[in-house]
This record gives C-alpha cells, structure tokens and sequence, in this order.
C-alpha cells in the first residue's frame, strides 16, 4: 500500500525520499522493524487480554517434568504472528504482486483453520477441536489454489538462457571459431531445483510426458496434488514441532531467513545467472513477505520463549508451516524442504516411525513396542531429563546448521 503510494508521489511530484520505497532493501528492513514493533507492542496487550478472557491451554498429564506447570497459559497466540506478518506485507510490498498475492491467500487461509481449532479447544471445551479432516481439507485447498496459480497464471514465468552458434572471425584469418552465446528468454514451466545435482533442474511435466508427449497438456494432474502433499507435510511438521517453549518459533524464524536468501538471490538477474539457478521474475517481492515473517517469529520468541507468556496455538503453527511450504514452491525450492525443514522432518518421521512400529510389533507379538520413550522426538528427550530449554537450544543449533547446508547447495553439485 505505502509502496504505490510512494510510487506515485515519487512519478508525479518527485518528493525527497519518496524513491527509497523503490529498494528491496529498504522496505524489507522496514517491514521486519513494523513486525517487531506490532508483535512486541500489541503481543504484551494482546496476552494480557486472553487472560482476561481466560483463554488459557488446557494440559493433558503426559508426565513430563514441568508440564502441568503450564496450565492455563493463554493461547491463540498464533494470533500476533499473524498480525506482524500480514500488516508490514500490506504496507510495504507491491500488492498487485502474483506470489505477494499467494502468500497472503495463504496465511489468512490457514490462520483461520488454525483460528477455528483454538475456538473450537478454548470456548467450546472440546479438546478435540476442529476434526482432522477439516484441517485436510483446508490443507488441501490451499495446494489446490497455489498449484493452480503457478500452473495457469501467465504471471509466473521463470526466465533461463537460450544458446545459439555465432562465427567470430579471429585475428583476420581466414577459419573461424564457434562461439557460444545467449539471450534471456521468459518462459511458463514448472521446472524447479534438485539439489546435489549438476544442472540441477526438473521439469515436473516429465512425471507425464515420458509415456507420451502430448501428455505434458495434462501435467496439472500430478503437479498439483504434488503441491498438495508437500503444504499438508509441512504444516503439520510445524504443527508437531510446536510442543516446546519457542521451539516451533526460533525453528521457523532460521528457515525463514534461509528462504529470504533464496528468494533475493533467485529474483536477482545478476546473482542466479552467477549461481547457475533458476532467475524467477518478480520473486525478489517476496522478500518483503519473509522479512515481515521473521519480524513477527523473532518478536513473538519474546513472549514464546521459556518460560513462555503465551501459546501459538493451531493459529500459528499451522499457518508457519503452511506459509513456508508456499514460500518454498514459489521460489522452486520445495525438494530442498527436506534440508532446510529437517528439524520439521525429524518431527514428522518420529511419530510415523513411533506409530508404525507400535502397530507392527503389536500384531506380531500381541504388545505393541515404542522405539521413542515418547514421541514426536523432543518429548523423548524430555523423558530422558534433558531441560526443556536445552532441547530447544539444540534443536536451533541443528536448524542453523541444516540451514546453512541449504545456502551451500546452491554450489555444492
């Protein structure tokens, strides 16, 4: 909003500054300052509110030390993230933008699922709250919209270079040598990036096309549901992932900054054509939706570390995972989600591998078997007596470390 204010002042009138707003730069770390200065100022408001109302988390006893401690903590917390994430956005991005326009769909999609959960826990006492195959379908719809967009909209393009032979004729001699060059052409594909690999592009169309190449028209039919898989993974890793104080938070806020990484270097002509990744047009806007995202996880880390003054709750954690598996599409670094979300990951497969062995083990032996003392992973280490800020100390240092790994694989091939 402010930046096609600004614009318009700075094309009509030429006011001193007015042109700052034309820098990625500048309204990035304008919409990480607005973040932190609405999670920080109205979070402590926003708290002292909920317990007002005595929205409060409701503890099941798992015997874990320090747990019940928390009861009647205030929840829907995830409330403030969603505030310092979407306001800066509206302020400083270009919001006739195709991927600002995505990220926003999707943070006040999924913050409503998450929303109508809380309400359904905290007002109308069902611990249960919204059943699951609501929050699917919610899920699903998101991916459905995402993937339709990036598919059909003529708005989302990537740009790569084209080669062609020239003759150069060489100190006037007669022979003459072929020379390789190029020109920058804008293209609809659905290719992403394969990390690890050389020329590290995969078409997704291929999934098809390799029984028949009139198929590629029909390459919607696996593009889609696979973009809807990877959003359903990733929220719910968030979701898992968000059992210890200002673990799910600081876990995001360092995948975040990864991804502003990308997104800066893939919307920047100069930088991919150096990396040899794919240039996406426009996609450097997003960097203002991600600044706005870690402004709104470091500040509300404030109130969220331990020992923490309020709960995120489904409101936040499903819209963190949500907002970094559409982040990621955007940017074509979803299959490098497995890197830079590792500890969402580990989460995940956890409790598939906790469930699946348990159910194994008890049809083979009649007693069902646990491979974690307790699971997802970090309440195992919880029932080993690890302090509850250690563990998500520790779980910091893996995200930083699988974070930086991510950036390395831009060249690591």
């Amino acid at each position: 909003m402010l930046y096609h204010f600004f614009n318009y002042i700075n094309q009509n009138f030429d006011f001193p500054g007015s042109g700052l707003f034309e820098f990625i730069s500048f309204r990035a770390g304008m919409a990480v300052i607005t973040s932190l200065v609405i999670t920080l100022v109205f979070g402590g408001r926003l708290i002292k509110f909920l317990q007002k109302k005595q929205v409060g988390e409701s503890i099941r006893d798992l015997g874990l030390e320090g747990q019940m401690v928390k009861a009647g903590t205030p929840t829907m917390g995830g409330v403030i993230i969603l505030a310092g994430i979407i306001v800066p956005t509206i302020l400083f991005a270009k919001l006739d933008n195709i991927y600002i326009q995505l990220m926003l769909v999707a943070t006040v999609w999924l913050g409503l699922i998450g929303f109508l959960d809380d309400y359904i826990k905290v007002f109308k006492k069902n611990k249960k709250g919204l059943a699951g195959k609501f929050k699917v379908i919610g899920q699903i719809g998101v991916g459905i919209i995402v993937g339709a967009s990036m598919y059909w909209s003529e708005s989302v393009t990537i740009k790569s270079k084209t080669y062609y032979n020239t003759e150069i004729l060489a100190n006037q001699q007669e022979s003459s040598q072929e020379s390789k060059s190029y020109f920058w052409e804008e293209t609809k594909s659905l290719k992403t990036t394969i990390p690890f690999v050389k020329n590290n592009e995969f078409d997704y169309s291929w999934l098809i096309s390799w029984i028949s190449p009139e198929l590629s028209k029909y390459s919607w039919l696996v593009f889609i549901p696979i973009i809807v898989i990877i959003v359903i993974s990733v929220s719910n890793g968030a979701n898992l992932t968000d059992g210890l104080d200002g673990l799910a938070t600081g876990t995001s806020a360092i995948i975040g900054i990864t991804l502003a990484i990308f997104a800066y270097l893939s919307g920047n002509l100069v930088f991919s054509d150096y990396l040899n990744i794919l240039y996406i047009p426009n996609s450097s806007e997003l960097v203002i939706f991600i600044s706005s995202f870690v402004g709104a996880c470091i500040g509300f880390l404030w109130y969220n570390s331990f020992p923490a003054k309020v709960f995120m709750g489904d409101t936040g954690s499903l819209a963190l995972g949500g907002i970094i598996a559409v982040f990621a599409i955007a940017i074509r670094k979803e299959l490098l989600i497995p890197v830079f979300c590792g500890v969402f990951l580990i989460e995940n497969l956890s409790v598939v591998l906790q469930v699946s062995y348990f159910k194994y083990t008890k049809r083979k032996f009649g007693e069902g078997r646990r491979i974690f003392l307790m699971s997802p992973i970090h309440h195992h280490f919880q029932k080993k007596g690890i302090h509850e800020a250690k563990i998500v100390s520790r779980f910091w240092i893996l995200g930083i470390l699988l974070a930086v790994f991510s950036i390395v694989t831009l060249k690591l091939r």
